[in-house]
């Protein structure tokens, strides 16, 4: 190996070694990014799903039309408070000290 091709393998793995540090440095500044990504994942996979089993978005909306309009928005509400309730005591769990 003559010293030009030396040079260029050694600028290389400088160059190797210096690319991982940058995406480790991305990893570890990128960490507070991960909620968001888990619930993008999360909202991704559901689309996913409901395009898969589209018979639960008919059949879904087929009771919502035949059921009585109060109960709809009753049980609705009771699903909007359950969801606030649950929200507020995560966030309650998630701040206690280990």
């Amino acid at each position: 190996m003559n010293t030009a091709e030396l040079e260029l393998a050694l600028k290389k793995q400088r160059l190797q070694i210096h690319g991982e540090t940058l995406r480790a440095d991305f990893g570890r500044h990128a960490a507070g990014l991960r909620p968001a990504f888990a619930g993008a994942d999360l909202v991704v996979d559901a689309t996913h799903w409901l395009r898969a089993h589209p018979q639960v978005v008919v059949a879904t909306t087929v009771a919502l039309l035949v059921a009585k309009p109060g109960r709809v928005w009753r049980w609705g509400r009771r699903a909007f408070l359950g969801w606030q309730a649950w929200r507020k005591l995560r966030g309650l769990i998630d701040q206690r000290p280990l």
